[in-house]
């Protein structure tokens, strides 16, 4: 099993800048893809942003393309996300999540099966 803690969130003003962190613990916590999903308020859990467990592959829904970077530290057993540039739309409470070991990344939340317990980001316009 893995566990997910996220760190990072706050309160930024429009073209502001944030860097969430997920730290993973547990027997398994290597050889997992991650992602980054995001759920505001009324509105359904979205994907952000994954990360092959190597590190050598990586996807990004559009609105955040150019914006946002997913990194990953393995040896720290660290997912990262750094969101530059952030806008009003980009408020919500974001969400780390690993699949299971050696499994790739997709988009839908079912294909993960560990989750953080979130972090709000709250950008101001």
């Amino acid at each position: 099993q893995v566990q997910l803690v996220e760190s990072g969130g706050g309160l930024v003003q429009a073209g502001g800048s944030l860097r969430l962190s997920c730290a993973a613990s547990g027997r398994t916590a290597s050889g997992r893809a991650a992602g980054w999903f995001r759920q505001a308020p009324g509105k359904e859990r979205e994907f952000v942003a994954a990360i092959s467990w190597t590190g050598g592959r990586t996807d990004y829904r559009d609105s955040v393309k150019g914006r946002f970077t997913i990194s990953i530290d393995n040896a720290k057993k660290t997912l990262y996300l750094q969101m530059n540039s952030l806008k009003p739309e980009d408020t919500a409470v974001y969400y780390c999540a690993a699949t299971a070991v050696y499994r790739d990344y997709g988009r839908s939340p079912n294909e993960y099966d560990a989750w953080g317990q979130g972090t709000q980001v709250t950008v101001s316009s």
